[in-house]
């Protein structure tokens, strides 16, 4: 057997399957041009939502909710060319946005409508209507605390000991100008001694307890004495008029020395037998009286306004026309 050259070079054959598969191969176009496929139907959908009005795009989102376009019934799948489920013969409505018969409406630019300020007496109104709203506030809490206290002192009248005794002399009561509390004589139980301003001693201990009370309120006072309609003509021609002033300032002297605030009375009047309690009958003692009105805000300015003549012209209350007869001299003021 002949022996082979060892000069003989050694050839080894390679063989490459032809086609696709490596890297440069199309599968690649394919995938691409699907996914710039899909981003175009995308933007052109994300153009149609924005290009279409509201109605019609509620109608585009009506048809993919249910493409059956048939009102009432559930989603299914459209019937169409492909079979269930392919492409729908069904139209969108648009609300006339399709249909070419309809000539294309120019929107004309609006020029804005200049808005007219209101008038000046309008606005006035407005502010005077807003400042009497806030007034009819102000003025139901104020009474609502008058009510409260009005309460209260009903209810130390039937309990307090010192009190209890002469709740027959005490009337309570809401008026205009604000809570009157007025401290009567009784026949066998005058709140003075006779023809004098020197108070009794249960009636000391009532304007003791009162003042207790009228101390709790912000509100001023106003204090008024009555007589009753008997002449009375005192040394140096005094009257009921001097009477029944200086009763009041003794009354407004015992609620200070109890502890009332010396700020807190705006007014001491002295009116007589002008203003009766009882007009059937002058001379009962029920007219001699201590009247303690604690004033409403309005009350108290109309009471600080009576020296100037507006004020007096336009004021057609009793009390506000009535002159304030100064206290005797050591009064106090």
């Amino acid at each position: 057997m002949a022996r082979k050259s060892p000069d003989r070079p050694i050839v080894i054959v390679k063989r490459y399957k032809r086609g696709g598969g490596g890297h440069h191969g199309g599968a690649w176009k394919v995938a691409y041009a699907d996914f710039v496929t899909a981003l175009m139907a995308f933007f052109l959908v994300m153009w149609l939502v924005t290009a279409v009005s509201k109605e019609q795009r509620a109608a585009i989102f009506d048809y993919f909710k249910n493409p059956s376009m048939e009102p009432g019934k559930s989603v299914k799948p459209a019937p169409g060319m492909a079979g269930p489920g392919g492409a729908s013969t069904s139209p969108i409505n648009l609300h006339g946005a399709m249909d070419e018969r309809r000539p294309p409406v120019a929107i004309k630019p609006q020029a804005p409508v200049p808005t007219a300020a209101p008038p000046s007496g309008q606005r006035k109104r407005t502010e005077q209507e807003e400042l009497a709203l806030a007034r009819d506030a102000v003025n139901a809490a104020e009474h609502r605390q008058l009510d409260s206290l009005m309460e209260d002192l009903k209810k130390a009248v039937e309990n307090s000991q010192a009190l209890s005794p002469f709740k027959d002399q005490l009337l309570l009561d809401i008026t205009p100008e604000g809570l009157r509390i007025q401290i009567v004589d009784q026949q066998n139980r005058p709140m003075f001694d006779s023809g004098s301003a020197h108070l009794k001693p249960y009636t000391e201990a009532i304007l003791t307890e009162l003042a207790r009370y009228l101390n709790t309120v912000p509100n001023r006072l106003s204090l008024t004495g009555h007589t009753d309609a008997a002449p009375y003509a005192g040394a140096s021609g005094r009257t009921n008029w001097d009477l029944s002033s200086e009763r009041a300032n003794a009354a407004r002297r015992a609620l200070e020395a109890a502890g009332l605030s010396g700020d807190k009375t705006a007014r001491v009047v002295g009116l007589s037998s002008s203003v009766l309690f009882d007009r059937a009958d002058p001379r009962n003692p029920i007219n001699r009286r201590i009247s303690i009105i604690v004033m409403t805000r309005q009350a108290e300015q109309d009471a600080l306004k009576t020296d100037t003549p507006m004020s007096v012209a336009n004021d057609t209350s009793p009390a506000a026309s009535d002159p304030v007869v100064p206290a005797p001299p050591g009064g106090g003021g």
